[in-house]
């Protein structure tokens, strides 16, 4: 084969630019710190490249933003829950310190000065929100879990329970004894020992008090029919009645027989439901059908259906608890009204859990709801406690107030006055030995009602605590996950910087070598020979 000059100018020029892709290549790797910066430079290594950096970046989401956010998140509910944690305990030491019964009334009035202030706090702490989202309302995060101001938005509401609600409360009967003053004494009916009475009455108590007396309460519950064995639905109408009514509605009579053995009295004021003997028995028999068990049906339920519209600062919004319908115009209308919970009617209920993606495949749960810590049971055992020690203190100041009227009497030698001053007095110290006994036993059955809230309150503490040990120990896997995938990616892209210094300075040899052969071997031609 003959070689021309023309060939190996054209070898030459090839092999030069050659050696400077060579330069160029490993001089972009110089600057760039980088082995391959176009796919085509090293496809394998392109690939890996996309694979890792990928991976890097999924960790560096989940480490640097989504584990800090839900720590956050668990921080601000540890805080609140501890908050609840210190009010529920000084309710438990007050509801032992108010069973004692050698209380002075300086000490009552302590205890319920503390337990009118400790109401007030309970549920304030349940609006705590993270960057604008309330933290313990589930789903409806842009709504606070009590309502922040004196409002007036009819709810129909209705309660899903069970017969472990129903309790039994003792009613002191003083009749006019309470509305005897300096002025009238001599003109009120004579108020006797004998007219003093306790009893026992059955009530449910509904989760509110000051509940509209426009419609009627609605209890329906299931009883076993033993010759059909089915369960009928029963529903009973609940008379409307108020705290002030004269007669009292905890004067009727409730006992097996009488004209209320059947029936119930709401006390709108107090939101109790006052139970007849009989239909307190109804209540008390129903149970689940464990051959229903697992299925969307609980015989054992017991359903308060009732209307309010005049709302409290502090009170806990409905619609976080119970199958409820915000009334929006005067009177019901399904175009316009809105319904939450209406699955809870049909025995579903969906658990608003607020989850984070921590990790590859790895989901927490930040948010604790209302219902595990926030409970109406707390405030309405507190309200029971201070409605008693209201009342003991009241007839502490009669009887205080009938032995100084008694002490002004002797003064004055009036023997008819005297006489009604100690048979009031009568009355007015056996109204206080039932009310004493009331109230220590309200309160020692209150102990063991705030352990039980305090228990709650703890296991959702322990429950929020384990979340947060867990994500610790995903925080702590995805630091290492994090470090070795940005090794493993370092080792892929980066560049052997001395490996690459020293090519590129053979490379700048070999082509300056080559220009000065190739000018050398070029400079002659076929015409320097001829």
């Amino acid at each position: 084969m003959r070689i021309t000059n023309k060939v190996m100018q054209n070898n030459s020029l090839n092999n030069i630019n050659t050696n400077k892709l060579l330069q160029d290549r490993l001089s972009t790797q110089m600057s760039t710190q980088k082995k391959v910066n176009r796919p085509s430079d090293d496809p394998v290594v392109a690939v890996r490249a996309l694979r890792l950096r990928t991976n890097v970046n999924q960790i560096n989401q989940y480490y640097g933003k989504n584990v800090p956010d839900a720590k956050s998140w668990l921080d601000l509910t540890a805080d609140a829950i501890s908050s609840m944690t210190e009010v529920v305990t000084s309710m438990y030491e007050n509801a032992t310190k108010g069973s004692n019964e050698n209380l002075t009334t300086e000490d009552k009035e302590i205890i319920l000065t503390q337990l009118k202030s400790l109401r007030d706090e309970v549920y304030s702490t349940g609006n705590t929100d993270y960057a604008g989202r309330y933290i313990f309302t589930g789903y409806r995060t842009d709504t606070t879990l009590t309502f922040t101001e004196d409002t007036t938005k009819k709810y129909s509401i209705t309660e899903q329970v069970d017969k472990s609600v129903l309790d039994t409360i003792s009613y002191v009967g003083t009749g006019d004894l309470l509305d005897i003053t300096e002025a009238n004494f001599e003109n009120m009916n004579v108020i006797e020992e004998d007219h003093i009475s306790t009893k026992e009455i059955h009530r449910l108590r509904i989760s509110y008090q000051d509940v509209d007396d426009g419609t009627v309460p609605v209890i329906s519950y299931k009883e076993h029919d033993a010759a059909t064995d089915t369960y009928v639905e029963r529903r009973v109408e609940c008379d409307v009645a108020s705290l002030y009514d004269v007669p009292s509605p905890y004067e009727n009579d409730y006992a097996t027989g009488g004209a209320y053995a059947n029936k119930a009295v709401l006390i709108k004021e107090t939101g109790e439901i006052l139970l007849g003997d009989d239909l307190y028995g109804k209540l008390m028999a129903t149970k689940d059908n464990l051959a229903t068990t697992g299925l969307d049906e609980d015989e054992g339920e017991i359903r308060v259906t009732y209307q309010k519209s005049d709302w409290k600062d502090g009170d806990l919004r409905p619609e976080h608890y119970f199958a409820c319908t915000h009334i929006v115009g005067a009177a019901p209308d399904a175009a316009k009204d809105i319904v939450y919970n209406p699955d809870y009617l049909k025995g579903i209920e969906e658990k608003q859990g607020i989850e984070y993606d921590v990790g590859l495949n790895q989901r927490i749960q930040v948010n604790t709801t209302a219902d595990e810590i926030f409970t109406h049971a707390v405030g309405r055992d507190v309200d029971d406690m201070i409605a008693s020690m209201e009342e003991t203190l009241a007839i502490e100041k009669m009887v205080a107030k009938l032995k100084g009227l008694l002490e002004i009497e002797d003064n004055v030698n009036d023997t008819n006055k005297k006489a009604k001053l100690e048979e009031q007095l009568e009355a007015a110290e056996k109204a206080l030995t039932f009310s004493n006994e009331k109230t220590q036993k309200l309160f020692e059955s209150c102990i063991t009602k705030m352990q039980g809230h305090l228990d709650t309150v703890n296991l959702a503490s322990t429950e929020n605590g384990t979340r947060g040990q867990r994500l610790e120990l995903i925080s702590s896997r995805l630091m290492s996950q994090k470090t070795n995938y940005e090794t493993l990616q370092s080792e892929n892209e980066d560049a052997d910087i001395t490996e690459v210094a020293i090519r590129l300075s053979s490379a700048e040899l070999t082509y300056n070598s080559s220009l000065m052969a190739t000018g050398k071997i070029l400079q002659n031609s076929l015409m320097n020979f001829i």
